[in-house]
């Protein structure tokens, strides 16, 4: 069957329409995204403003108006941080709902980690032991850990890109002091949740999924996205170290010219490299591997789970 996922993210909105059926590895059939950057679209109460909102109900049947042209036969809807944070969220469900016909579902931070945590599991597979998936979305870190496909422990934290860079590095280039008071930030809310992970012992295995981390790991030297998904790309805290002062001292414009980056992340890269070397060394990861399915393929595959298993004729 041929399903589409779209996924209200704090970045984008992406639809991404899979070919899929229980027992099958699910095939992408075609991606469809806006860039909204709902976590920088917040009114000084937390609120996502009208225009904002406006903004996501034009995209919203944009993409669904999509999902019928390429013949999805069953959309998956759901929002994550930003609109569950958003002081006005409940309004704007309700707007969405009756503007563009579909209802989102609002996941959790903590079932963002569950099942990003099952979409590395299952592209890693069981011989990846004891695994640690690090995820860093435009609103909220995800932490999850775990030997089975879901985890022993998972923790959303508001650690995301685009509200960091909203909320604490507003220059272009931020300013340096600005900088050293986030990371010092980052550093003590992520080192408040160690522990809860540290005490099931050391991982066998570390990934990072997410737009960040597949930036980060490409301006360090690893593989194009051209070269395909099964190449093996990863990221080392010495390299993501050398270029955090790096990307400090550059506008986000010089940013947007380093490979991988495209110019709607830009400005977002710096905050989301403080959060990866801060996460990265309170853990403990000298290297991890970059994991191309994450949150949206996590929804496709529990979704699949709950489907019939075809019989034999």
């Amino acid at each position: 069957m041929r399903l589409g996922v779209l996924d209200v993210g704090s970045n984008t909105v992406h639809l991404l329409v899979v070919d899929a059926h229980p027992g099958a590895r699910p095939l992408p059939a075609y991606s469809h995204k806006a860039e909204l950057r709902l976590a920088e679209l917040l009114d000084e109460s937390g609120a996502i403003s009208d225009h904002g909102i406006e903004r996501l109900v034009a995209t919203v049947l944009e993409a669904l108006q999509v999902a019928e042209d390429k013949g999805v036969e069953d959309v998956l809807p759901f929002a994550t941080s930003a609109v569950r944070e958003a002081t006005n969220g409940e309004e704007v469900l309700r707007r969405v709902t009756a503007e563009a016909g579909v209802e989102l579902q609002v996941l959790s931070g903590r079932d963002e980690a569950r099942l990003t945590f099952l979409a590395a599991r299952r592209w890693l597979g069981w011989s990846s032991g004891r695994l640690l998936v690090l995820d860093i979305g435009g609103g909220s870190l995800e932490i999850a850990y775990g030997l089975d496909e879901d985890p022993d422990v998972a923790v959303s934290l508001p650690l995301g890109a685009g509200r960091l860079t909203s909320t604490d590095l507003p220059g272009d280039p931020p300013d340096p002091e600005a900088v050293r008071g986030l990371r010092r930030r980052v550093r003590a809310e992520i080192a408040r949740v160690v522990s809860e992970f540290t005490r099931y012992g050391t991982p066998d295995h570390v990934v990072g999924t997410s737009k960040t981390f597949k930036q980060l790991a490409r301006i360090a030297g690893a593989a194009r996205s051209a070269e395909g998904l099964y190449v093996q790309r990863e990221l080392t805290r010495k390299k993501l170290e050398e270029w955090v002062p790096r990307l400090g001292s550059m506008a986000a414009g010089a940013r947007a010219e380093l490979p991988g980056v495209s110019e709607g992340r830009s400005r977002q890269l710096l905050a989301g490299a403080l959060v990866a070397e801060a996460a990265m060394d309170l853990f403990g990861v000298d290297t991890l591997d970059i994991c191309p399915w994450a949150l949206r393929e996590g929804v496709i595959l529990r979704r699949l789970d709950h489907l019939p298993t075809p019989t034999a004729q």
